[in-house]
């Protein structure tokens, strides 16, 4: 069985090289003469000029298209192999009529054939709105370029050897764009030579456009219904056990059932869809989970990724073909055993008591938050995400949208004055009795020490609730690929770091949890091979951060 898979995925890409191959072999052949003694055998058989003339521009523009959707043919797309098994009839066609070139047609014939043989393997959708703009591009190109050549011809043909009444004006500039050759049509002047090639121009310009539209991916834009939100709630606070499954009810993702219990919230950026940790269900059904979600993605010409996901099903995501790679290490406090007392705790000891000596307290606030609390924690939002001239994150973690954080329990810091300086959100894992933190907020002039005083009352807080556990989130890339026998992918991940890390201080942060000491559990980025990391590893950003996430980086 795994045999016949691999032989049908050499068979699809392979088949997309040659097409490759025999788009420059249309695009050499349009340019080189034909042989004599078979140009007089066209001849005899009364074959036009025009006829031969039009069939070498045919051949040359089936060659351009056959480029273009070569890497449709890659990503299995149903429409590009249409498109393109009609294109190699075409160009067999054109072959023939400009030559008799038999060779040429015949690797057009045997691609054709391989086609049709593999055509149960082109089975990924295009995006529908993308199918219908490129048709109307289709429809505006030769609408636009039949006015433009027109209107040209007919106001300038004193730049060329024959006048153009309006009739022949239009008749001229259909057999130039669709039949792609020129009957008689002799420019007298350099700009009657620029107009005519600017036909041609136009015309390959707008038909390229249209070809790529109709084998675009398919772009989700709407996340999910409301019936699908709430479908997932359900199973979320059924199933959900990891910091993760709050951020799975945002409204950034959309949502694949895998089964009847069993949920995966992802977010789609261009080819790429990004599943936030693994399926959250019942254990049985992830396997069944996991190859339906990455057979969807197959179907949506999507390149399917889990990001941050536990130890727990690595061998599951193996078995179905995908690897698996550590990005970073996931802070755990047990509360439990969690003090301050201890020779390794006096510094916090110390922070502590210099910030309440300064009338600094902290006080927890259930909710619903009243509406001037609301508008105080904007306003320190808001000067926290200024400091640091960007924008708010998504995917992985929570934005500051009011109705999530008036429903959620929030820490804050207060001033001698009594005003907030600084405060975060906590989130409950559902099934899981541990507590985590979200936002994370301050103002830049708030003194030293205050987000550790912030931090040791939160997990004193909830101790004295009875939680288990206490995360603190991942802490991203920091001990990954440090050690010479780490994968390579590990060891690129960590040199990526290091020069990221002048802009973003992930040591700074994981020595802050450090602090605490927690124990570190890894997290993994499952993806397709290796092939795929440079995408899976743009959609992973571009969710976090948005399309202009090297806008924000670079800014920054």
């Amino acid at each position: 069985m795994k045999r016949s898979s691999d032989l049908e995925i050499w068979g699809v890409r392979l088949s997309a090289v040659f097409t490759f191959v025999v788009g420059m072999v249309n695009l050499i052949s349009a340019v080189q003469p034909a042989l004599l003694e078979r140009l007089t055998i066209l001849r005899e058989a009364a074959i036009p000029l025009e006829v031969r003339f039009g069939s070498r521009l045919t051949s040359a523009f089936a060659g351009f298209a056959l480029l273009l959707l070569a890497n449709g043919l890659f990503r299995r797309k149903r429409v590009a192999w249409i498109l393109t098994t009609i294109l190699l009839s075409v160009s067999m066609l054109s072959h023939l009529l400009k030559g008799l070139d038999f060779e040429e047609a015949g690797i057009s014939l045997a691609l054709l054939l391989v086609l049709i043989l593999l055509r149960h393997s082109f089975h990924a959708l295009s995006d529908p709105p993308s199918i219908r703009q490129g048709i109307l591009v289709l429809v505006g190109a030769v609408l636009f370029t039949l006015m433009y050549g027109t209107i040209g011809f007919y106001l300038l043909d004193r730049h060329f050897s024959t006048p153009f009444n309006f009739s022949q004006a239009v008749r001229q500039t259909l057999m130039m764009f669709i039949a792609f050759y020129d009957p008689g049509l002799q420019p007298i002047t350099g700009f009657g030579r620029y107009f005519a090639d600017s036909i041609y121009v136009i015309g390959l310009g707008t038909l390229g456009f249209a070809l790529l539209m109709l084998i675009r991916p398919v772009l989700v834009r709407q996340p999910a219904t409301a019936e699908e939100r709430m479908r997932a709630e359900k199973i979320i606070q059924q199933y959900g056990r990891t910091p993760l499954a709050r951020a799975a009810l945002f409204e950034d993702k959309s949502y694949f059932f895998g089964g009847e219990d069993t949920v995966i919230a992802y977010a789609t950026s261009g080819r790429g869809a990004m599943a936030l940790g693994d399926p959250i269900g019942p254990d049985h059904q992830m396997a069944m989970a996991i190859e339906k979600f990455r057979d969807y993605c197959s179907r949506n010409d999507w390149t399917p990724a889990f990001a941050s996901t536990l130890p727990d099903y690595l061998e599951i995501y193996r078995s179905l073909g995908f690897e698996a790679t550590c990005i970073g290490y996931e802070a755990i406090v047990d509360l439990k055993s969690f003090t301050l007392e201890g020779s390794q705790n006096k510094g916090l000891r110390n922070t502590i008591s210099r910030m309440e000596r300064n009338g600094y307290t902290t006080e927890v606030l259930l909710p619903p938050l009243e509406d001037k609390c609301m508008h105080e924690l904007q306003q320190i939002s808001d000067a926290w995400l200024t400091s640091r001239h960007g924008g708010e994150m998504h995917f992985s973690v929570g934005w500051f949208e009011e109705n999530y954080i008036r429903h959620s329990p929030v820490i804050v810091v207060r001033g001698a004055d009594g005003e907030i300086i600084a405060f975060a959100n906590l989130v409950s894992e559902y099934q899981k009795n541990e507590l985590t933190l979200d936002l994370m907020r301050h103002f830049s002039n708030v003194p030293n020490g205050t987000m550790d005083f912030l931090f040791v009352r939160m997990l004193q807080w909830a101790k004295q609730q009875g939680y288990d556990h206490f995360s603190l989130g991942l802490s991203a890339i920091v001990g990954v690929g440090e050690k010479p026998e780490d994968p390579r992918v590990e060891q690129a991940l960590h040199t990526l770091a290091e020069y990221v890390s002048r802009f973003y201080n992930f040591k700074g942060l994981h020595a802050f949890k450090e602090k605490f000491h927690p124990h570190w559990e890894p997290r993994y980025l499952v993806y397709p091979g290796v092939g795929s990391l440079p995408l899976v590893l743009t959609t992973l950003l571009k969710v976090h951060s948005g399309e202009n996430f090297l806008v924000k980086f670079l800014w920054n």
